[in-house]
């Protein structure tokens, strides 16, 4: 057989929609980073039709190629929370703004076999934007963040996403130092508020892309 692995995880990611299917999000699966953002820029925003669009943070959708593609568009209002450009008050407030778009493009920390998006913020805008608020939410998720429950879920964020993203943002965190969670105190702690979201409500309005490829963390 050839590509026995990129079977593998089809077949698996087969079972995985089916069951984010059955908790009401609407799922498409593609082959790769780029087709998924293909798929998000030919199909899925065009049925959306979003007078505007932002989103959060995603290593995800900057790395697939879709924040580049979609931030300078003219036809739409665009929220960009990933501009370094200005200062952190201005970042606060288009974070806080990015809450009311028609169209909110995120990833997810975890998945589980049984449909449950799972995610730990720093600020709360991403799973702000997940939960409510956007008309429409856009989850790119990579075949790598699929765990079997949410048990594993958790353990997944706290001691794989989490100290990976502090190492990245350098922040001065004691999982940076041994590279799991240290229930820590820390002023600099990015873990601070969970989510778990077991349907999408109303039906469809989170769009999931479950991706056959590696990405983010």
């Amino acid at each position: 057989m050839d590509k026995p692995i990129e079977n593998y995880w089809k077949l698996r990611l087969q079972d995985v929609k089916k069951e984010l299917e059955a908790n009401n999000f609407e799922v498409h699966i593609a082959a790769s980073a780029d087709d998924a953002k293909e798929l998000v820029l030919n199909t899925l925003i065009p049925s959306i039709q979003p007078a505007s669009i932002s989103w959060g943070g995603s290593m995800t959708f900057a790395t697939s190629g879709l924040y580049h593609a979609v931030k300078n568009r003219s036809d739409v209002t665009v929220l960009d929370t990933f501009d370094k450009k200005i200062s952190d008050e201005e970042m606060l407030e288009r974070r806080r703004q990015s809450l009311l778009v028609d169209l909110f493009i995120t990833s997810t920390n975890a998945v589980t076999e049984a449909g449950q998006l799972v995610n730990l913020d720093m600020f709360g805008n991403r799973i702000g934007g997940i939960t409510f608020g956007p008309k429409h939410v856009i989850i790119m998720v990579g075949r790598n963040k699929i765990v079997a429950d949410l048990k594993d879920a958790i353990f997944r964020v706290k001691n794989y996403v989490a100290p990976v993203n502090a190492m990245r943002l350098d922040k001065k965190t004691p999982c940076v130092k041994t590279s799991y969670c240290e229930e820590c105190k820390s002023p600099g702690r990015i873990c601070n508020t969970w989510t778990i979201t077991e349907k999408s409500f109303p039906k469809g309005r989170v769009r999931v892309v479950l991706i056959n490829q590696d990405l983010g963390f």
